[in-house]
């Protein structure tokens, strides 16, 4: 089944498109989307979009080990620097605190209606993209390869069975989400 997925380049991208619209009505839903919300997140009043991204790392972990696990997946990560993630969480960062939205959540602002989304948030992305295409090739001769970790995930790094990393830190993730839960944040 997942064979013939894989060569069906259209129903990927039908599926893909259904997906992202599902994501950006659930991120609209809970709240993600809203500008007032992402603001108290910054100001640590709010961490309703802390407790979507746990529970996504969290639901996200536990489906792919076990997609893993049962032959269905396998994981091909992305090789990675630290330069290369400071690079990224920098410019992330900026435009997360100038605007007051990621990319998922202008995505879902957008669909909203929302037009500092629009303009802010699609031309920011549009010249933030262009800006790293054209700096690209001096920054991957610099910085982007710098402290390289090539494709090592966490339970490569204290090599260990990948659940042995899974279930530990799917339970810490619960745990702190009951406690902002408990704590009204």
């Amino acid at each position: 089944m997942f064979s013939v997925l894989h060569r069906a380049k259209r129903t990927q991208m039908v599926l893909g498109l259904m997906a992202g619209v599902v994501f950006g009505f659930l991120l609209q839903k809970g709240g993600a989307t809203s500008y007032d919300v992402i603001i108290g997140q910054l100001l640590l009043t709010d961490f309703t979009v802390v407790k979507i991204m746990m529970s996504a790392v969290a639901t996200g972990m536990v489906g792919v080990h076990l997609l893993r696990t049962l032959g269905l997946a396998t994981l091909h990560p992305k090789p990675g620097s630290l330069g290369s993630s400071i690079v990224g969480g920098l410019l992330f960062g900026v435009g997360f605190g100038l605007l007051g939205y990621c990319p998922g959540t202008v995505a879902g602002a957008v669909g909203e209606g929302r037009l500092d989304a629009l303009f802010g948030g699609v031309v920011g992305i549009l010249m933030g993209t262009w800006i790293f295409a054209v700096l690209y090739p001096r920054l991957q001769r610099s910085i982007l390869v710098r402290g390289d970790f090539g494709e090592l995930t966490l339970p490569e790094l204290v090599r260990t069975n990948a659940w042995a990393v899974v279930v530990p830190v799917s339970c810490l993730i619960a745990v702190a989400l009951l406690i902002l839960e408990r704590a009204g944040l």
